[in-house]
């Protein structure tokens, strides 16, 4: 009896262990197998180096980074590099091997008449003249310079455009805040009018009237989500982003402390004058063109060959001989007059240009200022004699409606006049730091911060 019952336990304390064993061993390879997979997760993560949510300073610096329009410009800079490099070499020589008068029907003799057979060696070097090498290096730095310049215009256009589309996504997240906000008011109404409904306290006309209501306002929810994810998606790919995230968001709100500092419009201009990379970037393309028409002038002029000689000759007394030659280009048709008639055209067209461009800066200046000026004082009426009186309204014309003491038609034009309030007010907003930016673009230099 005794011996039935210790191996009873036997069995019993065995099963534990197995079951324990088994569960230990499930533990370890299936906790092995989740933590095998979470560093992969933060691996690509780490790969893709990518924030969620970004301030705009940190988009602009991305942007910079990773842009790639903005890469492929910049390798214009090896390129000019490479430009450089190559106006800084000399012409080759030229090496030319002879061996003449082969005596393939029979060797030399005086009897025949047949020449000795010559062997030569040639050696030509060519001598520019008129400073071409000095020159054609001088356009190339100004042309390296030029590029340089452009590539600053980009990355001020770039920080213009980045900049915009977060504004954007603010303004488009702000309008889906509104439009949630308005959907989750209607919700409750229908509920309070269903239950009014049924106590027989109001027209069921009024419930499909909310209900209709209610329907517009998910509409306008959906459109309102579709516009921020567009934004998104836009900045997105501004930032070079390779995968497009869905929880990718922008820090900040739309609503900023409005700034009213003392700018002068002609002070603002002769910044932009002195400051813009365009406009440097076409002073140095008519600096440029200056040396392009004096490379081209000494294109003109002929440039010499002189050679030397050596000579061996297989006669009945072999004997060596040394030659020199000057080969000169006779510039009886060309002297390059296409070249230097295309480079005078090419200064007239640059000179054009660039008084075009300097009253294309004005006008953006101009425009700049104005929307400037503008969305300041449309801002501030609207926070000063809009907001509140319209939040006031709509929240009152609510109560009234609750207790029955008005129609469901004055909430609603209640609830339009705030929304049409607040839209116009998240558009100033918007229009007013898309001013900002503007204006400092413009500039070409951070005039408001």
């Amino acid at each position: 009896m005794l011996t039935i019952k210790i191996l009873t336990v036997y069995k019993t304390v065995r099963t534990i262990s197995c079951i324990m064993l088994y569960s230990l061993l499930f533990a370890v390879f299936s906790g092995g197998i989740i933590f095998a997979q979470k560093p992969e997760t933060g691996k690509e993560e780490d790969i893709a180096g990518y924030l969620p949510t970004l301030t705009v300073d940190q988009a602009i610096n991305e942007a910079l980074r990773n842009n790639l329009g903005l890469q492929a410009e910049q390798m214009n800079i090896q390129i000019a590099d490479s430009s450089v490099t190559t106006a800084r070499l000399r012409p080759n020589p030229t090496l030319s091997l002879g061996d003449s008068y082969l005596a393939y029907f029979g060797g030399y003799s005086l009897d025949r008449g047949a020449n000795p057979s010559e062997v030569a060696a040639r050696i030509d070097v060519p001598v520019e003249r008129g400073g071409k090498r000095k020159l054609r290096i001088e356009t190339a730095e100004y042309n390296k310079k030029i590029v340089n310049a452009q590539l600053l215009d980009s990355i001020r256009r770039l920080k213009l455009e980045v900049a915009t589309s977060c504004i954007d996504v603010l303004r488009a997240r702000s309008n889906l805040a509104l439009a949630l906000d308005n959907l989750r008011t209607f919700e409750e109404l229908v509920r309070i009018n269903d239950a009014r409904v049924k106590a027989g306290a109001i027209n069921p006309q009024d419930l499909t009237r909310s209900q209709v209501a209610m329907h517009q306002f998910q509409s306008n929810v959906k459109r309102a989500e579709l516009d921020l994810s567009n934004a998104k998606i836009k900045l997105q790919s501004l930032l070079g982003r390779k995968k497009i995230s869905d929880v990718f968001d922008i820090q900040g709100e739309l609503k900023v402390a409005v700034k009213n500092p003392n700018l002068e419009f002609t002070s603002l201009q002769e910044t932009a004058f002195s400051s813009r990379p365009d406009l440097n970037a076409l002073e140095l393309t008519e600096e440029q063109s200056q040396s392009a028409l004096k490379l081209q002038q000494a294109n003109a002029k002929v440039d010499y060959s002189v050679g030397v000689q050596y000579q061996r000759t297989f006669a009945t007394d072999d004997f060596n001989s040394m030659g020199l030659s000057l080969s000169v280009p006779l510039p009886v048709f060309s002297r390059n007059q296409g070249e230097i008639a295309r480079v005078h055209a090419e200064r007239e067209r640059l000179l054009r240009q660039k008084e075009a461009v300097k009253a294309q800066v004005l006008n953006e200046v101009k425009t700049a200022y104005n929307e400037f000026s503008t969305g300041l004082e449309l801002v501030s009426s609207i926070e000063r004699n809009l907001l509140k009186p319209a939040e006031q309204a709509r929240d009152t014309a609510a109560y009234i409606y609750r207790t029955g003491a008005s129609s469901l038609i004055e909430f609603l034009d209640a609830q339009r006049a705030f929304n049409e309030t607040m839209q116009s007010y998240y558009e100033a907003l918007a229009t007013y730091q898309n001013a900002i930016n503007n204006l400092n673009a413009s500039v070409g230099k951070e005039v408001i911060k």
